[in-house]
C-alpha cells in the first residue's frame, strides 16, 4: 500500500486551469522533491493534498484511504502535516507556547473537561524534549516575533514534527535562508525517521536533490517528469522547460 495515491487529480480557478491531471504515488518512507518553475502549480497541488482548497476531479488517497473530500484537520487527525512557504506562528506567543498549542491541537481529548492534570504536565514535558533534541531550548520563552527568520523555520518544521506526522509536507523550507541557516534546516530533515513519508517543494536543487530518493517536475500544471536524481538532471525536457537552457542541469 502507498503511502499516496493520487489520480487525475486537477483544480480550475474560473477560467484558469492550475492544475491538470496530475497522477502520483508515493511509497511509505519515501522523500519525494516537487520541482518547476514559478507558476507550474507545486503550492496548488499541496494545498489540495492538505485540504487546504478543494480539488475539481481527481482523487487523494492516504494509506488506501480515500481522503479527496476530508477537511484539512481529519487530514491531520490521520497523519498529514505540513509547513508553509510563509511562517504560520502566533507572533506573540513564545517557541514553547507556540510548541504546546501544536501538541494540544494534536490530542482529541486535549479539550476534555474530565482531562486529567497528569496529562498536561506529560504535554509539558513532551515540549521541553522537542525543545532540547531540535536544539531549541535557547529560544524556547522568547516570543515568535522576536526570533530570526532562520529560527522561525526551525520552529515551523519542529511545530509539524510534533504532531508526529506519518506524511510532512515541506513547501519551501530553505526559501530566504542563508547557507548556514539552510544547512540546519537541511540536517534537520535529514534526521527525521525514515518511516515517515516526505514530499518537499523546493528550488534550491543543490541541496534538496541530496535530500530525496525520486523528484517529480511540474510544469503548467502538469507532471512532465519523474526520476531520481540523476534522470532528471539529465532529462532533456526538463532542461528545456524548466531550466530553459539547452544543457540540462547540473
Amino acid at each position: 500500500m502507498n503511502a499516496l495515491e493520487v489520480h487525475a487529480l486537477s483544480k480550475r480557478f474560473g477560467g484558469v486551469q492550475a492544475v491538470s491531471d496530475i497522477s502520483i504515488s508515493v511509497a511509505p518512507g519515501e522523500r519525494r522533491l516537487i520541482i518547476g518553475p514559478n507558476g507550474a502549480g507545486k503550492t496548488t497541488f499541496f494545498n489540495m493534498l492538505a485540504g487546504a482548497i478543494t480539488v475539481s476531479s481527481g482523487t487523494i488517497h492516504l494509506f488506501g484511504r480515500d481522503i479527496t473530500t476530508l477537511a484539512a484537520h481529519q487530514r491531520a487527525r490521520m497523519g498529514l502535516a505540513r509547513t508553509f512557504q510563509i511562517t504560520n506562528l502566533f507572533p506573540r506567543l513564545s517557541v514553547r507556547e507556540n510548541l504546546l498549542l501544536a501538541l494540544q491541537a494534536a490530542d482529541e481529548a486535549a479539550f476534555s473537561i474530565g482531562r486529567p492534570r497528569s496529562a498536561n504536565r506529560a504535554m509539558h514535558v513532551r515540549a521541553a524534549h522537542l525543545l532540547e533534541e531540535w536544539q531549541l531550548t535557547g529560544i524556547a520563552e522568547r516570543a515568535a516575533r522576536e526570533i530570526s527568520y532562520g529560527e522561525k523555520r526551525q520552529v515551523d518544521l519542529l511545530l509539524a514534527m510534533a504532531v508526529q506526522p506519518r506524511i510532512l509536507l515541506l513547501d519551501e523550507p530553505l526559501a530566504g535562508l542563508s547557507a548556514a541557516e539552510a544547512v540546519r534546516i537541511v540536517g534537520m530533515v535529514r534526521s527525521l525517521p525514515r518511516d515517515m513519508t516526505i514530499l518537499m517543494i523546493e528550488h534550491d536543487m543543490d541541496l534538496a536533490f541530496d535530500l530525496v530518493d525520486r523528484i517529480a517536475v511540474l510544469h503548467q500544471g502538469r507532471l512532465i517528469a519523474e526520476g531520481n536524481g540523476d534522470e532528471i538532471r539529465g532529462h532533456p525536457k526538463v532542461s528545456e522547460i524548466y531550466l530553459g537552457v539547452d544543457d540540462p542541469p547540473c
